[in-house]
């Protein structure tokens, strides 16, 4: 399961207690786009101890790196839609490993063919 930057971002969030206990039970299926780390890393109002932690996840968590292939369907994507370049990466990098996205923005990756998404809403309701 490729995890979507904003799911990284809540992971660390008090209330989002859920999702943390989802992520341990899949720890070892989970996976982001390099660009992920750029985008949370990126951020400039994180603060010292949100940094510390996002850096110890980006050592754990597989970071699947961006290849000439997935910036090819990236681009292929965003021709075809309007597309962040941040989700036209997560979403080609998505399709190419046969992967599942976990966002909380699924409306913005509805409309691509054979892009499995499992949104946020539903796993908070499962747990």
């Amino acid at each position: 399961m490729i995890l979507d930057s904003n799911i990284v971002i809540y992971a660390v969030q008090p209330n989002y207690e859920k999702l943390r206990e989802f992520l341990r039970e899949n720890e070892y299926d989970l996976a982001v786009s390099a660009i992920t780390k750029l985008e949370v890393l990126g951020y400039n109002k994180l603060t010292e101890d949100e940094r510390e932690i996002f850096e110890r996840f980006f050592e754990v968590v597989k970071q699947i790196p961006i290849s000439g292939e997935i910036i090819n369907k990236a681009t292929q994507l965003r021709q075809e839609r309007k597309m962040s370049l941040g989700d036209s990466i997560i979403a080609a990098t998505t399709l190419l490993k046969d992967e599942t996205l976990l966002t909380n923005n699924d409306a913005d990756f509805k409309n691509i063919v054979n892009l499995k998404i499992v949104a946020l809403k539903d796993i908070m309701e499962q747990i």
